[in-house]
């Protein structure tokens, strides 16, 4: 799924517990996280629920490193929110991560005024998170 066919899905759903349903849908068709990457290490931060994304670098041959992404929570919504975050940044070069502003995504789908201030948080750490590891890879490859 991509980030477009994302939006005009929320485009169709006018109330917000439909929303949140969709959101929580989307956590449904999260990539398993393998059981040994719910380490302390993976744990994000400043989450009020349990989160935990998993990078991998992939190189495909050119000369920028692919980030792909496995993430999980123990909060339904939460999976919902990483799989959006994955769909934006997961497969990506570090460039291009630091490119994508999630949060304005986030707030263009109306998450601003819908999501708690933990969670709001805990999203603007995952966000973090990923482009932490983006500055990190840029960094090692230079």
């Amino acid at each position: 799924m991509t980030i477009d066919e994302i939006r005009d899905n929320f485009a169709l759903l006018d109330d917000w517990d439909d929303r949140y349903r969709y959101v929580i849908e989307l956590g449904r068709t999260l990539d398993p996280m393998p059981e040994a990457e719910h380490s302390a290490a993976n744990k994000v931060q400043g989450c009020a629920s349990q989160v935990w994304l998993s990078k991998h670098v992939e190189r495909d041959g050119g000369s920028e490193p692919l980030l792909k992404y496995f993430g999980d929570s123990d909060a339904h919504i939460v999976r919902g929110l990483i799989a959006i975050l994955l769909t934006l940044y997961s497969g990506r070069t570090p460039q291009e991560i630091l490119g994508i502003d999630a949060l304005a995504v986030f707030n263009e789908f109306g998450f601003r005024e819908h999501l708690t201030p933990q969670r709001s948080n805990g999203l603007r750490a995952m966000v973090e998170r990923i482009r932490s590891d983006a500055r990190e890879a840029l960094a090692a490859a230079s």
